[in-house]
């Protein structure tokens, strides 16, 4: 991951994402922990406008992500 990259960026590349239907990608983002919390919420509601339920149940039982966002999986699933 570049940190090179702006917050603007990585907004954009989010929303790409979310366009194409990504689900998978988006998981991954949740999943990866030394993205910011910010982008990782933001991947959570992409995936959520997806209708990524298979996605975000899976999500909510992911013991290796930060609780919170387990529980936000939960309540967007």
């Amino acid at each position: 991951m570049k940190t090179a990259v702006s917050d603007q960026q990585r907004y954009d590349a989010l929303a790409e994402l979310a366009a194409s239907d990504d689900r998978t990608a988006l998981g991954v983002i949740v999943r990866t922990g030394g993205l910011r919390g910010e982008f990782r919420r933001q991947a959570l509601e992409y995936l959520a406008d997806c209708h990524a339920t298979t996605e975000l149940e899976s999500l909510a039982e992911e013991t290796t992500i930060e609780r919170s966002l387990r529980r936000r999986a939960a309540v967007l699933a």
